[in-house]
C-alpha cells in the first residue's frame, strides 16, 4: 500500500466522528439520514465526514432511487491491519526481552 494512500486512512480515522459512522457501517449498509440520527450535527455535517472516508477508500456510496446506502469497505483497514502488526511483532519481541529481563533481576533478589 502506498504511503499516501495509508496516511488518508490513518487521517480519516484520526476522527472520532468518523469511527462511529464506521462502526455502525459494520452492522451493514445504511442510509446517509439514519448514520446522520446519532450525532448533534447537521445532514451536511455529516455529509462531509462521509466525503473523508470516501476519498479514504473507507466507504462506498450507491444510488437506489431515493435512497444511497453506505456501505464499509474493508481493504484499508486490512492494509491498516497489515501495517500495524509489523510493530506488534516487533513490540511483542522487546516485551518478551523485558520480561525474560525482569526474571533474571527478582532470581537475582532472591539469591541475595
Amino acid at each position: 500500500m502506498s504511503a499516501d494512500r495509508l496516511s488518508a486512512t490513518f487521517a480519516a480515522l484520526a476522527d472520532p466522528t468518523r469511527r462511529a459512522i464506521l462502526a455502525r457501517l459494520a452492522s451493514g449498509e445504511t442510509s446517509v439520514t439514519e448514520l446522520a440520527a446519532p450525532f448533534d450535527m447537521s445532514l451536511p455535517a455529516v455529509t462531509k465526514h462521509l466525503k473523508v472516508l470516501q476519498r479514504a477508500g473507507l466507504i462506498t456510496q450507491g444510488r437506489q432511487a431515493q435512497w444511497r446506502p453506505c456501505k464499509l469497505e474493508a481493504k484499508p483497514l486490512r492494509d491498516v491491519s497489515d501495517w500495524v502488526e509489523q510493530y506488534r511483532q516487533f513490540w511483542e519481541q522487546r516485551l518478551d526481552r523485558l520480561e525474560e529481563y525482569l526474571r533474571e533481576l527478582q532470581a537475582q533478589e532472591k539469591k541475595e
